[in-house]
């Protein structure tokens, strides 16, 4: 319940701002979340990376996956 206190009490904060400076903040904010996005899609990419010179990926087509995965 804190946390949802905290929050409304910032948007409580931003309301009480212009709407020049809400559409700033609303910016920042959007560029944040897509450079954390991007941020993840990297460290992600760099795992299947490290995982295809580990040997640790198969190639095949989806019903190749499929049998596998019933297999298990």
């Amino acid at each position: 319940m804190q946390t949802s206190t905290h929050i409304n009490d910032i948007l409580q904060a931003i309301s009480d701002l212009t709407l020049e400076e809400q559409s700033f903040i609303a910016e920042i904010i959007t560029k944040r979340a897509i450079e954390l996005k991007r941020s993840q899609i990297a460290s992600r990419a760099k795992e299947a990376e490290e995982n295809y010179k580990l040997g640790n990926v198969r190639a095949g087509t989806v019903e190749d996956l499929m049998m596998r995965s019933s297999d298990d």
